[in-house]
Order: C-alpha cells, then sequence, then structure tokens
C-alpha cells in the first residue's frame, strides 16, 4: 500500500531543519517513555507533529515513523483515519460547528453554512490571511448546551449566527475572546501541543472551570428527585427501576418518603 493509495501525497526526502528535528526527537523520547510499546505512543506523536506545523504533514508523518520504527503507510493509515489530525494547515484558531442532531436542529447547520459565507472558505479550509479554518464536527458531548461551537477545542456554547459571526470577527482582529467555560483561548498549535500530553499550564486548565453546568447535572439531580433550579423547590422524581420495591408502582412520592405512600404519583 502507497502513500498515495491512502490520500496523501508522495513523503519528500527532506527532514525538519536539525534544530527542529532534535527538539522533536527529545520531545518525542519523553512520550515513547510512557509507554511499554513505543508504537503506542503514535498518537502523541502525531499531535507533536502537528503542533510544529499546525497540520500532519509528510515530513511529520516521516518523523513519526522513523522514532517508532514503522512504515510511513503505518502512520499515515493512522493520521487518516482520525479527524482530529489536520491534512492541510489549519488556522491559528481552529473553528468547529457541531452539526450533530441535537445542535443541527437547534442551528448548527445555519450557523455552519453562514460562518462559511461569512469567511469565504468552504469545510475544512483556512482563511487568507491564516487565522481561520472550519470544519463541520460531530458530538462533543455538550448537547446540553446546544448549539456549540469550538475554538481549538475550548467550548463556546449557546450560539447563533450572529454570534458565531462575532466571534471569529473578534479572532481575526487580534481581540480577547474567552469560551464560555474552561481556560483561556490557546492557539491551534498549542492546543496539539496539549492534546500531545505536555503540561496545559494554563490558568484555570487544571480546575473544573470547564465541567458541565446547572444543565449538564440536570439529568442527575432529576434521577435523585431533587429540585431543579427556577422550579420553586418542586422535587420531580424519576421512574423507579422495575422490580425495586412495590412491582408496577412507576413513581416514588419525595412528599412521603418513610410513609408507605409509595406508588403515589409525583
Amino acid at each position: 500500500m502507497t502513500d498515495v493509495q491512502l490520500g496523501m501525497p508522495a513523503l519528500p526526502a527532506t527532514p525538519y531543519p536539525e534544530e527542529v528535528h532534535a527538539r522533536l526527537a527529545a520531545d518525542a523520547a519523553e512520550l515513547i517513555g510512557r509507554y511499554p510499546q513505543a508504537r503506542s505512543a503514535l498518537l502523541p506523536l502525531l499531535h507533536l507533529v502537528q503542533a510544529e506545523e499546525g497540520f500532519v504533514s509528510p515530513t511529520g508523518i516521516r518523523f513519526c515513523a522513523e522514532q517508532l520504527d514503522l512504515t510511513t503507510a503505518e502512520v499515515t493509515a493512522v493520521a487518516t483515519f482520525y479527524t482530529m489530525y489536520r491534512r492541510r494547515p489549519a488556522g491559528k484558531y481552529h473553528v468547529g460547528v457541531c452539526t450533530n442532531t441535537l445542535c443541527a436542529v437547534l442551528g448548527g447547520d445555519q450557523i455552519f453554512d453562514e460562518l462559511q459565507q461569512h469567511l469565504g472558505v468552504r469545510n475544512n479550509e483556512t482563511t487568507g490571511d491564516g487565522e481561520i479554518s472550519i470544519e463541520h464536527i460531530e458530538c462533543n458531548a455538550a448537547c446540553d448546551y446546544a448549539p456549540v461551537v469550538m475554538v481549538n477545542w475550548e467550548f463556546f456554547d449557546d450560539q447563533t449566527p450572529e454570534s458565531a459571526k462575532r466571534l471569529v470577527d473578534d479572532l481575526r482582529a487580534g481581540r480577547e475572546v474567552r469560551p464560555t467555560r474552561g481556560a483561556r483561548l490557546c492557539t491551534f498549535k498549542e492546543s496539539a501541543r496539549i492534546l500531545a500530553g505536555f503540561p496545559d499550564e494554563r490558568p484555570g486548565a487544571n480546575d473544573e472551570s470547564g465541567a458541565g453546568g446547572a444543565p449538564s447535572l440536570a439529568g442527575l439531580r432529576l434521577a435523585k428527585g431533587e429540585a431543579l433550579p427556577g422550579t420553586g423547590g418542586t422535587k420531580v422524581v424519576a421512574p423507579r427501576h422495575e422490580g425495586i420495591g412495590h412491582e408496577g408502582a412507576g413513581y416514588e412520592s419525595t412528599g412521603h418518603e418513610g410513609t408507605g405512600h409509595e406508588g403515589t404519583e409525583a
């Protein structure tokens, strides 16, 4: 199987410049040392070379192959399988618009269409100034904040076409943009290095500020029969598992806990 058959251009003979190669080789050795088998470090190494160039280039493919004693075809097969590895240079800010079911029906498709028109680029393309690339992405497990846009994998929740266009305009103008939750925004190359497994030293990166808020926890609270914010303290009780307590009792009223009134409708 050739590299061309795998959808990648023929690999050039020219390696990274000597100083770049030495720096990457030291980083690669640290990553490889974390695994009992060297080839297990392939995914982190692909992120490492992506952090260098903003995409996984043919030179990066060859570097990974040499470090892990793999063929370039083996490395290419992995690099082209996972969508987080770019095959062409990403922008400084890589904008991903979720177009999976919930985000789509709540406006994700419209956001994606209008952003393409606004930026003058199509899916997986980068603006001429190199600032913004755009991609429609699969679910990022933030359905409770749909529709969601991500910039270098940081969340921007509850977006609209207008807010998304303002977001990319601010990024291109160099204005400070803060994610809805989580750490401060970094560049695409910086995010790739973090994904490779190196420390994330951004303020707030290691606290719980990026975790889901009240919408994320609503289902859990319902399951526990707790009150949701804004419901005036009314408890909503989840169905009981069949076979627990009184058979056929679908609900248990928390207003009669311990009184034997199981089965009373909430």
